[in-house]
């Protein structure tokens, strides 16, 4: 069976709480990773990894630990980028799926903004999270994991 891998620094409670119903549901193993505690439901189907506190440190143990048939959720477009070199299921928590078409695009949307914020210039932020945002990962998680179960069924016949 596949894990679902989540970079927790950033994760929303809510997203959170949804992937555990996801996981307990469907009996898979979510591993939560990060470079301090973050607050997740006690069950034997998740796993908190603490990283120290280098920079990129828990990006770079997900990277080098997950598995070719597991999916990745972050906020991180670099580290989605390096996901998605590895041909790794990667999603953000509002439901946007990053692939071969769109990561180069998102990634070079935020280097830019970084340059901007690097020289002054404020840039327009990303709305609050929202129950739409919500239902778009729910929803966006829910199909990639039935994608993902429907595989390894196949593969086992």
């Amino acid at each position: 069976m596949f894990n679902i891998w989540v970079d927790a620094d950033s994760c929303p409670l809510q997203v959170r709480q949804i992937i555990l119903r996801f996981a307990q549901r469907l009996t898979i193993q979510v591993k939560y990773v990060a470079n301090r505690q973050i607050p997740t439901d006690k069950s034997n189907l998740c796993t908190m990894i603490l990283c120290d506190d280098a920079p990129d440190a828990a990006d770079n143990y997900i990277v080098e630990h997950i598995g070719s048939d597991d999916l990745a959720i972050t906020r991180d477009i670099p580290l989605a980028k390096r996901l998605v070199d590895k041909q790794i299921i990667t999603m953000n928590d509002r439901g946007l799926l990053f692939t071969d078409q769109n990561i180069a695009q998102k990634l070079a949307l935020r280097n830019l903004h970084l340059e901007l914020v690097e020289s002054g210039i404020p840039i327009e932020k990303t709305g609050s999270y929202s129950k739409k945002d919500l239902n778009m990962f729910a929803n966006c998680l829910d199909r990639e994991l039935q994608k993902k179960i429907r595989k390894q069924q196949t593969d086992v016949k």
